[in-house]
């Protein structure tokens, strides 16, 4: 036993060490840093594990891979924006969306997010009419198919999405399906190499060194795009799974929110899909004309369109940063749904400021939690809200996902971002900001039709809560920053 004061000993050096160099080294903000020496001071062997898992950052190398990727031609698209807005000469096809152009300036300047505006929007709040939608582009399509998404499952559905790619892959469409290795790290093995046997070319997202054995919980390709042709794109919070057609006994019926463009934002989205599969792949993807081409049959819509991505490798929160400046902007309502409520002070405040300013500020969130400890920080962070006088609603029918938000029915954005540091921070991330007061008016009044099936939390109903609630609050606020 006399070995035990070495072991002690060494555990502290390290955990100072550690605490040392998240304080001086990594230059986290102060909240994420004084929970991670909450957590090495108060459980140091588990802390220190947790850190490595859970707390290293990404590598120059890693980041430096993404920055090297050619811009595919963004950039002059972006000056010529830039300066038609700052020349007043930008010219919207809604006129009543004018006073929003200094959002639209901001995605430009801090994210490369052209605006384009002649798209054609469909609204999916149910999995199996997106699926269906989706997997009838897919057998429709002649050039390409570009897949990406967070979490695939092999069963019902994850079948019936291969059974659809192998067979474009034999009728000679190129075909490639990237998925994130921690989202996906149930996917067997056989699944993929029958979709490679078929002529499908397969990346993982992070993958491990070891099979199976990914170290990497943080830095997760949280994004889900589809490109059919470079024609039609679908972007939003829906995986690939049977609990997203809500077939789950835990989960219910699962609530979320897609969209199908078809118009030039897609393009903008292949921009997304090619950077990111280059990032993973040895085998890039390089500028073709046919990736891009000009749509059949003339312009397709009005609506207009910003890609905005944002993630660990940007020097910019630029998906946080577009919903504050959407909650900012609204003058009589502002409407989010979003399975996480964990937002940092910045976003907590500016929803705290729309409230108090007499906007009618309304928050979903769901009655049943899909990461328990998640949760509790959610429930914890809504008491704010009720106390600035917003209204925060429990959706009871099956389990919310969406991520939206909807401001005066006219701007909104929907896509894979949830209001959480995760989300911000650690994960990347891809939405689609919204400026069509038709498709605004849409998730306003779905919004409303979502509120008959929810239960409505008053402050005084959050006042009764119980001591055990209280402390599981307490706790996994204090661990929110690095949730």
């Amino acid at each position: 036993m006399e070995f035990i004061p070495y072991i002690v000993t060494t555990i502290i050096i390290l955990n100072v060490l550690l605490g040392f160099t998240i304080i001086f080294l990594e230059r986290r903000d102060a909240s994420a840093t004084w929970a991670w020496l909450m957590v090495l001071l108060f459980i140091p062997v588990a802390g220190f594990v947790l850190y490595l898992v859970f707390g290293r950052r990404l590598s120059k190398k890693e980041i430096f891979t993404w920055d090297k990727k050619a811009r595919l031609g963004l950039l002059a698209a972006v000056q010529d924006q830039l300066k038609s807005i700052e020349d007043g000469k930008l010219v919207l096809k809604y006129k009543q969306l004018e006073p929003y152009e200094d959002l639209i300036y901001m995605h430009l300047k801090n994210n490369d997010a052209v605006l384009t505006q002649d798209n054609r929007l469909d609204l999916f709040t149910d999995g199996q009419k997106k699926f269906d939608a989706l997997i009838q582009d897919i057998e429709n399509a002649r050039d390409h198919v570009h897949l990406l998404y967070y979490i695939v499952r092999h069963d019902e559905l994850g079948n019936r999405l291969a059974d659809a790619l192998k067979k474009k892959a034999r009728e000679g469409v190129t075909v490639k399906f990237l998925y994130d290795d921690m989202g996906s790290r149930l996917l067997g093995r056989s699944y993929i190499k029958e979709m490679k046997k078929a002529g499908v070319k397969v990346e993982s997202f992070f993958p491990p060194l070891i099979p199976k054995l990914n170290m990497k919980i943080n830095y997760r390709n949280h994004r889900k795009l589809a490109i059919m042709d470079g024609q039609i794109g679908y972007i939003g919070g829906f995986n690939i799974g049977d609990e997203y057609l809500g077939k789950s006994e835990k989960f219910g019926y699962w609530r979320d929110t897609h969209l199908r463009i078809v118009g030039s934002a897609v393009h903008n989205m292949q921009t997304r899909f090619i950077l990111d599969w280059n990032q993973a792949s040895k085998r890039d993807i390089l500028y073709d004309d046919r990736l891009y081409p000009s749509f059949e049959g003339g312009e397709p819509g009005d609506s207009g369109v910003q890609i905005v991505s944002s993630g660990p490798d940007s020097e910019w929160e630029q998906i946080k940063h577009g919903y504050i400046k959407t909650i900012l902007s609204a003058k009589e309502y502002v409407y989010i749904q979003t399975p996480y409520f964990i937002p940092d002070d910045s976003l907590l405040d500016a929803v705290r400021i729309a409230a108090l300013s007499g906007v009618d500020v309304r928050v979903m969130i769901p009655n049943k939690p899909d990461h328990p400890f998640v949760y509790w920080a959610t429930y914890s962070n809504v008491g704010d809200l009720l106390f600035a006088g917003a209204k925060v609603y429990i959706y009871q029918n099956g389990f919310l996902h969406a991520k939206t938000i909807v401001a005066d029915g006219l701007i909104s954005s929907v896509g894979t971002a949830n209001i959480d540091v995760r989300s911000f921070r650690l994960n990347f991330e891809v939405n689609a900001f919204l400026y069509d007061p038709g498709l605004g008016e849409a998730l306003t009044d779905r919004f409303l039709e979502d509120s008959d099936l929810a239960t409505e939390l008053t402050y005084e109903m959050y006042l009764e809560r119980s001591l055990w609630i209280r402390f599981k609050e307490a706790v996994a606020r204090l661990l929110s920053p690095i949730l």
